[in-house]
């Protein structure tokens, strides 16, 4: 599995710079290992996400996609002038909640061409840029956000009307071959 951090340098930032070049036809050298059909996974260590990945990872395995896990961090909004708290890491805290989430969802059986992304800004709007080129972004119904009532969260429903490629929003975990889905 290879991993992305907004602001890192050396390997992870080539290959991301890479894959995106492979994409646009410009790529100068043989990237073997980088898959160009994709399919984006919305993570925020929700249940929900969890589910997604599983389901993303079926699909994957199905249509020889590889898989890019997405994690979206960005200061609470309560800040807004006032200065964060000192040495507070919250782009570590998210990539350590990615980490965790990928075990949760894989175990020790992480799918081949799984690509763990950590990046700064709105969940909606790096999703939504992440869909250009996908073949499938997958999220999760609800999140952590605030009206647990909802059946669709704001993510998710931007993502529904907005993707630049097919979403697949998932409510709950089930497999298509489970007697919850009617099988």
């Amino acid at each position: 599995m290879r991993a992305v951090y907004e602001g890192a340098v050396g390997p992870y930032c080539y290959l991301e710079s890479a894959r995106k070049l492979e994409l646009e036809g410009l790529a100068m050298t043989d990237q073997s290992d980088v898959a160009a059909k994709r399919i984006v996974v919305g993570v925020d260590g929700s249940a929900q996400s969890i589910a997604a990945l599983r389901w993303a990872a079926r699909i994957a395995s199905a249509t020889g996609c590889g898989i890019d896990a997405v994690i979206a961090w960005e200061y609470p909004a309560a800040y807004g002038w006032v200065m964060a708290p000192e040495g507070w890491p919250l782009e570590d805290d998210s990539a350590a909640t990615l980490q965790r989430t990928l075990d949760q969802a894989f175990g020790q059986h992480r799918p081949a061409d799984l690509l763990a992304v950590c990046r700064h800004g709105s969940a909606r709007t790096l999703l939504l840029e992440a869909s250009k080129g996908a073949e499938m972004l997958v999220v999760g119904s609800r999140g952590h956000g605030g009206f647990a009532g909802l059946l669709l969260g704001s993510v998710s429903a931007a993502c529904a009307e907005h993707a630049h490629c097919p979403v697949l929003v998932v409510h709950r975990e089930s497999s298509p071959n489970s007697e919850e889905s009617g099988s």
